[in-house]
């Protein structure tokens, strides 16, 4: 199992409306792709050190690194593209793949 990490840092002035628009619209899509099984959504705690903003961390799932590389190839460039066209430098991510062991 592969888990795919995006932690991204939002301004407050735009967590709400990414919080809905990423429950409501970017995590479906991801899903959407079918090459995921699951995914969670988190947040980050003590982030004390960046008061104007707030971490989260979105999981997801799939079983394999040819499912990985078939959505980063044909589905990540548009939906990265969605998130910079919405948000810009408002929200700023990195992304980490890890195995499940």
């Amino acid at each position: 199992m592969i888990l795919y990490n995006v932690t991204v840092s939002v301004e407050d002035s735009v967590k709400e409306d990414w919080l809905e628009w990423m429950k409501k619209t970017h995590i479906p899509d991801v899903l959407a792709s079918n090459l995921f099984v699951d995914y969670k959504m988190l947040r980050l705690l003590g982030n004390e050190q960046s008061p104007d903003t707030q971490t989260f961390a979105v999981q997801y799932f799939c079983e394999s690194m040819a499912n990985f590389e078939l959505y980063e190839q044909k589905f990540a460039p548009k939906l990265r593209q969605e998130v910079a066209k919405r948000y810009g430098n408002k929200c700023l991510s990195f992304r980490t793949l890890l195995e499940v062991l």
